[in-house]
């Protein structure tokens, strides 16, 4: 048994199953050798993990533990691999859209209509619903680091008021926007909110936020949720970040719109093909690398060479998608932000993004596919561009001299929140730190970091914070221990999206694989060996200088936040040697924290 293998897993290929002991418990399981068939009456305690997907199936219920609650598995067929491994394949897995499906009705000119509105925020009229995507309209993401490209049109206020319901794809800030939530919910408060059943919940930090929001509803994946006799919806989760990345199909009289969000590969790269409009991210930059990095091979000439590459690799994997799909209509859209404010202009300089007409040209050199490059306010009608794409009024685009672009953001408030948090009575008291570090809860890994507050420059504070955390035995050690270890030297670590070894990282980091910590010892000769084992056979000394902005790290330390406000949000600064990326502990940080904060008033009291 002990071999791994790798899935090909192409638009619409089968998954690939890697065998896997749950809870290490050596069991028996059960191969038909006269069928190749997996079955279902297998002995308890075994699964097997899609090795491209992370999906994980137990094979004595057929069910799968992640995504959980999402459905059985048909009977796998087995296979062996070049290396004499066993690979279980699905051979027709179901399409869960192609569930009572409806026949394409004739639509009437304005029946459907999408208008943009900035970023990924849609504003669809469904027939007399009305239903918007990710509303970011006003405010940052990522605490400072992001901003809105696009100005949005004068009346989004009074569109989101008027919404049937509304979308959420996932929790980070450029669609989850607190900020935009709050005006809306100043008027109505019960608006419909859908979101996925993701493993971190959507609206995690909603009481923590202040908004009064009281009609969230969290729906499964792969499940046709009914609006009304023509309009029907389908969430689906992300095969590579399926704790907290989702997707969404909206069919209306049998014509299906499809929106891919941000997910790195929707719904494990099976989609449905042929649909009226497809819509998609773009631009890439959506990370701290490589911007936030120097030293070593990290120069200006590398960065710069780097970004451009992989643009061009995002661009053509986009085209080959959109061709492999074969929409009728192709739009680019969530990835209008800009890094505005006047101390990221490095950032905005250097971190160069995809131009949307470029990927549209692209697209319509290689396949018959329309497109539309969105402007704020512009509205496309489906009904009039199904019959006639050269039809004028198929797109209205906004009235002459409208303004598109931002010239101007509202910082002060924003900053206001931030920098409360930097004179917090908390931070008086040096024993925050110990506080904050056990209510994290990430220890029992070979890692020492070192972390140090910084200003707007990225020099060290006045009177910040320099200290060491030894996650080994979450101790706080005022020199390096002497054993071999990792080290991280900074003020907040910021990973760049490699794997648990050196490879090179990509855009966006989210990545989550549970069966890491579950995994046994003796399971040591599967290629993803443990990764706190890995640490003990592999010997390195990773030594690193992080640094964080004061106002950006005491507000996630006081208000127990994911630290992709630090990473994605470009308020840290980093230098590493070697460039190891230290997958358990990030996962930790950005996506497993507690859901509630640390308990900061009990802590003064015991301080005090």
């Amino acid at each position: 048994m002990g071999h791994s293998f790798s899935d090909s897993c192409t638009l619409g290929a089968p998954h690939g199953y890697l065998l896997t002991a749950l809870f290490g418990v050596p069991s028996i399981f059960s191969v038909d050798s006269s069928q190749g068939n997996l079955r279902h009456g297998l002995f308890c305690h075994w699964s097997v993990r899609c090795t491209k997907h992370n999906w994980k199936l137990d094979v004595s219920t057929m069910k799968y533990i992640n995504p959980p609650g999402s459905f059985c598995q048909d009977e796998l067929v087995v296979e062996k691999n070049e290396e004499n491994g066993l690979l279980f394949l699905e051979l027709n897995p179901p399409n869960p859209w192609d569930s009572e499906p409806r026949s394409p009705e004739d639509l009437a000119f304005g029946e459907v209509q999408i208008t943009y509105l900035t970023h990924a925020c849609m504003d669809l009229k469904l027939g007399d619903k009305r239903m918007v995507f990710d509303p970011w309209l006003i405010g940052p993401a990522f605490a400072r680091g992001w901003w809105l490209l696009h100005e949005p049109p004068s009346d989004w206020l009074e569109r989101l008021y008027q919404a049937d319901l509304i979308y959420i794809s996932h929790m980070h800030s450029d669609h989850l926007s607190y900020p935009t939530l709050k005006k809306v919910a100043g008027r109505r408060p019960d608006i419909p909110i859908y979101v996925g059943n993701t493993e971190r919940p959507v609206f995690w930090n909603l009481k923590r936020s202040g908004v009064q929001l009281t009609n969230i509803n969290v729906v499964p994946f792969g499940i046709w949720q009914q609006v009304d006799r023509n309009l029907r919806f389908m969430i689906l989760m992300d095969g590579v970040h399926p704790e907290m990345d989702t997707c969404i199909i909206v069919e209306y009289k049998g014509h299906k719109i499809l929106n891919t969000v941000d997910c790195t590969r929707p719904n494990g790269g099976r989609l449905p093909m042929k649909v009226d409009l497809m819509m998609s991210d773009f631009a890439g930059g959506a990370s701290g690398f490589p911007m936030t990095f120097s030293g070593g091979k990290f120069t200006e000439e590398w960065k710069a060479q780097f970004i451009k590459t992989e643009r061009k690799k995002l661009l053509n994997y986009k085209a080959r998608l959109v061709k492999d799909l074969q929409p009728r209509i192709y739009c680019p859209f969530a990835g209008y932000f800009v890094e505005s404010h006047p101390s990221d202009k490095y950032i905005k300089e250097t971190n160069i993004k995809n131009d949307p007409n470029e990927l549209n040209n692209l697209i319509k050199k290689n396949s018959d596919v329309l497109t539309w490059t969105p402007r704020p306010g512009a509205t496309l009608d489906l009904g009039r561009m199904l019959k006639d794409p050269t039809d004028r009024k198929g797109i209205i685009e906004p009235p002459e001299g409208t303004k598109i672009y931002k010239d101007s953001w509202d910082f002060g408030p924003y900053l206001r929140i931030l920098n409360a948090a930097v004179g917090d009575e908390i931070f008086r008291h040096s024993c925050w730190i110990k506080e904050y570090f056990t209510w994290a809860g990430f220890k029992d890994y070979n890692l020492v970091v070192r972390m140090i507050e910084t200003d707007e420059d990225f020099s060290p504070f006045p009177g910040g914070y320099d200290y060491l955390v030894d996650f080994l035995d979450l101790s706080f050690p005022k020199e390096r221990p002497s054993r071999e270890h990792p080290y991280e030297e900074g003020s907040v670590l910021n990973p760049p999206n490699t794997s648990a070894s050196t490879a090179s990282p990509t855009p966006k980091i989210h990545r989550s694989c549970p069966d890491l910590a579950q995994l046994p010892p003796t399971l040591s000769s599967f290629r993803f060996t443990r990764v706190n084992h890995l640490l003990d056979i592999i010997t390195w000394i990773s030594k690193s200088l992080i640094r964080s902005r004061v106002d950006v790290i005491r507000h996630v330390v006081k208000n127990g936040l994911l630290w992709d406000d630090l990473y994605i949000g470009f308020q840290t600064r980093l230098q590493r040697d070697p460039d190891v990326y230290h997958h358990l502990f990030w996962n930790h940080f950005q996506i497993k924290l507690p859901l509630t904060p640390p308990n900061w008033k009990s802590f003064l009291m015991y301080c005090g």
